[in-house]
């Protein structure tokens, strides 16, 4: 076993911890925590594995855009709620326990399956690498890509309205 294979080995392993960590955590900090080192893991996985471009994406927009908004909104949340008083959900046990079932089994299925080996040097170009997803993207997904960026503005223009008109009735 390499020390590659190892490392996706582990990243996989905190990537699976953040998300029990997700589904059992009563305080949404503490589940927006676990998030971002799902995500920071998924990321590894993806440089570890070549795929270099997804990786930075990956901490880029979600972890460094999305969660920053997040954070932003548990920020208002009220935390002197009481539903927050308890560290763990009443569903840490059942989800321990199914989670530890699930991961028995895909232990078992890839003891069995073995893993792929494939040859270096073979096949076809990678079809990860930039340039054919940028023409592929550019190809196929243009308007679609325009599309969303009209709706981007246009919540922005929105968002801008609401507050203006919110600070006209205010005096």
């Amino acid at each position: 076993m390499t020390i590659d294979q190892l490392l996706v080995y582990f990243f996989g392993a905190c990537a699976l911890l953040g998300g029990v960590l997700m589904l059992v955590a009563r305080h949404p900090m503490r589940v927006a925590l676990a998030l971002i080192s799902c995500m920071l893991s998924l990321a590894g996985i993806y440089a570890m594995l070549g795929v270099h471009v997804v990786a930075v994406f990956q901490v880029l927009i979600y972890v460094g855009a999305v969660m920053v908004f997040m954070v932003y909104v548990i920020m208002l949340l009220d935390v002197r709620d009481p539903s927050f008083v308890r560290r763990y959900s009443r569903m840490l046990l059942p989800g321990v326990v199914l989670g530890a079932l699930l991961a028995g089994a895909l232990g078992i299925s890839a003891i069995r399956l073995g893993a792929p080996v494939i040859q270096p040097g073979a096949g076809a170009a990678p079809s990860y690498l930039v340039q054919p997803f940028s023409v592929e993207f550019l190809r196929e997904y243009w308007l679609h890509f325009e599309l969303t960026s009209v709706l981007l503005v246009a919540a922005v223009v929105a968002a801008i309205a609401i507050i203006r008109s919110g600070r006209r009735s205010d005096g």
